[in-house]
């Protein structure tokens, strides 16, 4: 097969430059302002023709409506203290251990993100584990706020429906049924939960057996609208299920379940929606869109093309080992550039190539497991960063990376064996 060439493109500056600041966040400005400023740059020099750059703010319609959706879900079991009152619950259910306080916010936040997505997990669960940590009067709140990260980057490809990433990598019709997800990803998932836990337990041993825990907390009352809550985000949880094995786009259900719920609770309360839509990081919405402009930028220089002729050639020469390799890659380049750039040109290629089944599978676990590496692997990695330094909790890079690589490694080679196996 012949493959294209091209001359190295200043529009390939504009993205890695965008791709480092949106990570380290210069002057401490949102994300979506370098984000937005990269592709701004793009139509100011010429580099892209503002059709291109709609076509790319469209390709993202449907991760828009399904990070309304849960955004909107999330932030009302916030408001509502629903997260809070789970957390209390494993502090009951532990009755003064510390391990067994451990297994339960896992098995918390491994609910969180598989049925709300790894983003409320970082962002919703983790200031609620930490108020729970503070009641039941535990030495060190660490090893258990550690869970939020790493299981909610290990969890979110258990389901379509888990991280939004999985919706770039099989966006434009190209999501499996979800038979085919459940088959492909069932084994993996498993495999990546359990190696993580393994790995963050032994990790955390040490504080985990000097540590000590109030026997019980206050739990709080449910209020009406928390059970409205519940029950929405159960009823959300099992429609998305059903959409996917309909395959239909999940951002549509899930945008129109966030606003039937906020109008609820605001019949419920009889107050106006204003606290709950300011509680909202809509900044995460521009951020996406310019992000999906610079990728439609790099396909316009040939770089997703040149990729996919890579991509295409190890396929041809041993499909096993481009898979496992891909994925491993993939990983690796998602805490260089965070996962969603690093996802939406991996699903760029993905497509482009025409590739399914156990390549575009590996793919996909890269992106989603790949950034339990690094503080910078994922936006939910950052936000969950940003949720301990109010709490004045201090986690340096250096000390994440060493923890990363001992938890994320062997999750991600016995993940991607398992879809190996599988395939």
């Amino acid at each position: 097969m012949q493959v294209l060439t091209t001359t190295f493109h200043p529009a390939w500056i504009i993205a890695a430059a965008t791709a480092f600041l949106v990570i380290t966040r210069p002057f401490r400005w949102p994300e979506a302002v370098w984000a937005v400023g990269g592709a701004g740059l793009l139509l100011a020099f010429g580099l892209m023709r503002p059709s291109a750059a709609w076509t790319g703010i469209a390709k993202g319609f449907d991760v828009y409506l399904f990070l309304i959706g849960m955004m909107l879900l999330a932030e009302l079991a916030r408001k509502e203290g629903l997260f809070d009152w789970l957390a209390v619950a494993a502090i009951n259910h532990a009755k003064g251990s510390p391990k067994r306080l451990f297994v339960l916010i896992y098995a918390v936040g491994l609910l969180v993100t598989v049925f709300l997505s790894n983003d409320a997990t970082a962002v919703v669960l983790t200031p609620a584990v930490y108020a729970a940590t503070r009641a039941a009067k535990v030495k060190n709140p660490l090893p258990y706020l550690l869970i939020c990260a790493f299981i909610a980057n290990a969890a979110s490809f258990v389901l379509p429906i888990s991280n939004p990433a999985n919706l770039v990598i099989f966006g434009g019709g190209h999501m499996p049924p979800l038979g085919e997800w459940l088959r492909m990803f069932t084994l993996p998932s498993i495999v990546a939960i359990i190696a993580t836990f393994v790995a963050l337990y032994w990790t955390q041993r040490g504080s985990l057996s000097t540590d000590t825990v109030a026997m019980t907390a206050s739990t709080p009352q449910l209020s009406l609208a928390a059970k409205v809550v519940g029950i929405s985000l159960a009823l959300t949880s099992v429609g998305l299920v059903l959409a996917s094995a309909f395959e239909m786009e999940l951002g549509p259900p899930t945008f129109l379940a966030g606003v039937a719920t906020l109008l609820v609770i605001v019949a419920v309360n009889r107050q106006a929606p204003f606290a709950v839509l300011r509680g909202i990081s809509w900044t995460v919405l521009p951020l996406v869109a310019g992000l999906f402009v610079i990728v439609e930028a790099l396909s316009g220089t040939g770089l997703i093309r040149i990729l996919a002729d890579i991509l295409e050639r190890a396929i041809a020469s041993s499909p096993q080992w481009a898979a496992g390799g891909a994925g491993v890659i993939v990983a690796i380049v998602t805490n260089l550039v965070n996962n969603l750039p690093a996802g939406l040109v991996a699903g760029s290629t993905v497509q482009l190539a025409q590739v399914q089944g156990v390549v575009s599978g590996a793919v996909l676990i890269g992106v989603d497991l790949g950034p339990n590496l690094s503080v910078t692997g994922s936006l939910a990695t950052i936000l969950w960063l940003t949720v301990l330094r109010r709490e004045n909790i201090h986690v340096g890079a250096w000390q994440f990376l060493k923890l990363g690589v001992v938890v994320m490694t062997p999750a991600l080679f016995l993940a991607l064996a398992a879809l190996l196996l599988t395939s």
